[in-house]
């Protein structure tokens, strides 16, 4: 598993709309799997689930992105969560297609 949370200082949308479609646009087997949307007068959250085939790994791995924006602040802050990569049963071993998946998203901050 491989995490990166960070506060970005942009417009929702956009950041929304770049790391969906980038994330899309920067693997041939990336899939949007589900996404979720809550608006309240006083913040937004958004999340979405990702899934692509990690050539190196040999195995898929999935990514979880949450945006999350107070209606006051003018920062979003992100969380992305990495898992799957791993090929053993008791240890997790060859986590590198997690960590790639979670480069990628670092490329579009």
């Amino acid at each position: 598993m491989a995490k990166l949370e960070e506060f970005i200082t942009a417009d929702f949308d956009t950041l929304l709309y770049r790391i969906e479609s980038g994330i899309m646009g920067g693997s041939i087997s990336a899939t949007l799997e589900d996404k979720s949307d809550f608006v309240t007068a006083d913040a937004r959250c958004s999340v979405r689930v990702f899934e692509r085939y990690s050539y190196l790994g040999q195995n898929r791995v999935s990514m979880s992105v949450t945006l999350f924006k107070a209606a006051n602040s003018d920062t979003v802050a992100l969380s992305a969560i990495t898992s799957g990569g791993s090929q053993a049963v008791f240890f997790k071993i060859n986590t590198f297609g997690e960590e790639a998946f979670l480069n990628k998203l670092k490329e579009l901050l």
